[in-house]
């Protein structure tokens, strides 16, 4: 096992990627906006991963760092979605909470690097 899969906060972007990954497919989003949110999940995800291979601190931290602006970004097109009706409350208070929860956890690891 790989050092990033013990990290709960991988685990839960991981399933979040997923989830995201599967309402892309059900709804019918503009090209653009498919696009967008599938890079911005995945890359919470990957930078966690990659930043658990670096050596120094500074280097963690930054690419956690990163992947939490990456979270960021998914709150932004969230929002969006939701506020464009293309996604319901329900949905979005869910994924909100979750990228919360990410993002609180990724600012514990910042913290403490």
């Amino acid at each position: 096992m790989w050092d990033f899969q013990k990290l709960e906060v991988y685990q839960k972007s991981k399933y979040f990627c997923k989830e995201i990954t599967e309402i892309i497919g059900e709804k019918n989003f503009d090209r653009i906006t498919n696009d967008q949110l599938r890079r911005a999940t995945f890359s919470i995800m990957l930078n966690i991963a990659e930043g658990t291979s670096r050596f120094s601190n500074k280097d963690r931290k930054n690419f956690f760092i990163i992947a939490r602006g990456s979270a960021f970004e998914c709150a932004a097109i969230l929002e969006y979605l939701f506020e464009t009706k293309e996604i319901d409350q329900n949905k979005f208070l869910d994924y909100e909470k979750k990228l919360e929860e990410i993002s609180r956890m990724l600012f514990g690891l910042i913290r403490n690097l």
